[in-house]
């Protein structure tokens, strides 16, 4: 068993997040069934190279667990199957651009007339309501513009993008938690509700205690590179033979630090004795702390200053996490055999649950693989009518 057994999913998304949020989902056992244009589908399904012959490795990563089902939603007959599979599902999920769906007569006010249990999820670069509304949403435009860029990046340069597309995947979190949440509230009361999400909340919403600052002090938190704005030394420092992490949250760790490293004597230098005074003077000891980082390497000062209680870690490449040992014992990397790509590894759930856990089942979907098997085994359609469709460019099926 896993959580969301029996329930079925609609997922009218693509690209990123919504993507993120259904794949979520459909590891805790929800039925997804991902609606894609036939022909094309999801745009991700070209986005590369590479390719893992003629497969998209950004496409493969975000939808596994899951069917699709091609499908021309804007052709009449198309729009009534469409319909009929709405009738049919608990939850549907959607990033179109604003007011797309509503324009179809798809959008949450008409179907939940019709459907009061449907829980309805509309993901968009900033939210249902608002001046900016309608602008669509794409990721670096809302890191940009929910503060992240400014945070991030060295102090003297330009602000940087976050690695990943994190205003994509944390909108996909929240939707996912919403759609929980919604439906836990219809076991209650019966009826479904909008689950309403924007990127730029979701990516306001990240920002915490730097949103403090400055709800505290009415200054603006400046780009600080690795460096943290409250506690030192916490930052990145080059050792002998790469660059190494150093997180000391108190002042005992402090201590046990100095001693480890051969730096009694700051101990007890005034100007570094507590957190807020390193803080305060930090532009004169991070010099002293790198030039004793320099004389090992990061791995000796792992093994010193872990065993001790000092946090620090080694920056390290995907080479190395993705072959990690810790990872491999909590079974996140796992493998789907794709019928075209052959083995697919894919990084696992990481919610751990102890009687319902999700799963990593299914490959990724080929364009139309299952468009005939759902449209037989929840709406009846008899194999004469699919390949009818089939023939009117109504719907695509995988060959």
């Amino acid at each position: 068993m896993r959580p969301l057994d029996g329930l079925t999913v609609l997922d009218l998304t693509r690209v990123l997040s919504g993507p993120y949020c259904t794949m979520l989902l459909a590891d805790m056992g929800a039925r997804v069934i991902k609606i894609e244009r036939p022909g094309a589908g999801d745009d991700t399904r070209a986005w590369g190279p590479p390719f893992v012959h003629g497969e998209s490795s950004y496409f493969l990563s975000i939808n596994r667990n899951k069917e699709s089902v091609a499908l021309d939603f804007k052709a009449p007959r198309g729009r009534a199957i469409l319909e009929d599979l709405i009738a049919r599902a608990d939850v549907l999920v959607e990033n179109f651009h604003p007011g797309t769906l509503d324009a179809l007569g798809l959008g949450y006010a008409p179907l939940s007339a019709k459907h009061p249990r449907l829980v309805y999820c509309s993901i968009t670069g900033f939210g249902a309501t608002g001046p900016l509304r309608h602008r669509p949403g794409y990721d670096a435009v809302v890191q940009a513009e929910g503060g992240l860029m400014s945070l991030t990046g060295p102090g003297d340069g330009d602000p940087y993008r976050l690695g990943v597309a994190i205003a994509d995947i944390a909108a996909g979190l929240f939707a996912a938690q919403g759609i929980a949440l919604a439906l836990f509230v219809r076991e209650r009361t019966g009826r479904g509700q909008l689950v309403d999400i924007g990127m730029l909340d979701s990516v306001a919403s990240l920002l915490t205690y730097q949103a403090g600052i400055y709800f505290t002090t009415g200054r603006t938190p400046v780009r600080m590179g690795n460096r943290h704005p409250s506690i030192a030394p916490y930052d990145t420092v080059a050792a002998e033979d790469g660059t190494l992490v150093l997180a000391v949250g108190n002042d005992a760790q402090w201590r046990t630090f100095c001693g480890i490293a051969g730096l009694a004597s700051l101990a007890e230098d005034e100007r570094f004795a507590t957190n807020a005074a390193r803080v305060e003077h930090y532009d004169a000891l991070r010099p002293l702390i790198a030039r004793a980082l320099r004389a090992r390497s990061r791995q000796e000062w792992i093994d010193r200053l872990v065993p001790a209680g000092v946090p620090c870690a080694a920056v390290r490449g995907l080479d190395e996490v993705l072959t990690d040992p810790q990872l491999a014992a909590r079974e996140m990397i796992q493998s789907v055999r794709h019928p075209a790509a052959g083995p697919v590894k894919v990084l696992a759930n990481p919610i751990r649950l102890s009687e319902t856990p999700p799963a990593v089942e299914a490959p990724p979907p080929r364009l139309g693989e299952h468009t005939a098997r759902v449209l037989q085994e929840l709406l009846g359609l008899a194999p004469a009518d699919i390949a009818r469709l089939k023939s009117d460019g109504v719907i695509g099926i995988a060959e």
